[in-house]
């Protein structure tokens, strides 16, 4: 398979994005930089995805009259990826509104976002209604 300079670019920055996402999610403390390494991790999903989708010379879909098969031909791209990628945005702005209500759920409960503090106070477990 080869790539174009700006797919390569493009399947570059995907991997970083996914790569600074991991390590935010796993080695930072703070429960809303953990919130913003998940959403770096979605983000290079969708941008893999579309990178992904662009093929020369595929398969053309929908011919029109007048149509200059040979020029589209070139520049075609498969449907699924994108219309993929339009749903997981959709889905990853209602979980990330979920995830920051969450969020200030618990630092209302327990006064720190600190995922080391929560984790090891007493009553976290707990149902307790203040």
């Amino acid at each position: 398979m080869v790539f174009s300079s700006v797919q390569m670019g493009a399947l570059i920055t995907a991997a970083l994005l996914m790569i600074i996402g991991t390590v935010g999610l796993v080695y930072l403390d703070d429960i809303i930089k953990k919130i913003i390494g998940a959403s770096f991790i979605g983000d290079g999903v969708n941008l893999l995805l579309i990178s992904l989708g662009y093929k020369a010379n595929g398969i053309t879909y929908i011919f029109l009259q007048n149509m200059e098969v040979n020029s589209f031909l070139g520049q075609s791209s498969y449907p699924l990826p994108f219309a993929l990628v339009l749903t997981s945005i959709v889905i990853g702005a209602s979980t990330l509104a979920v995830m920051l209500a969450l969020t200030i759920v618990l630092y209302k409960r327990h006064g720190t976002l600190s995922a080391s503090v929560l984790l090891n106070d007493k009553r976290f477990g707990e149902d307790n209604d203040e």
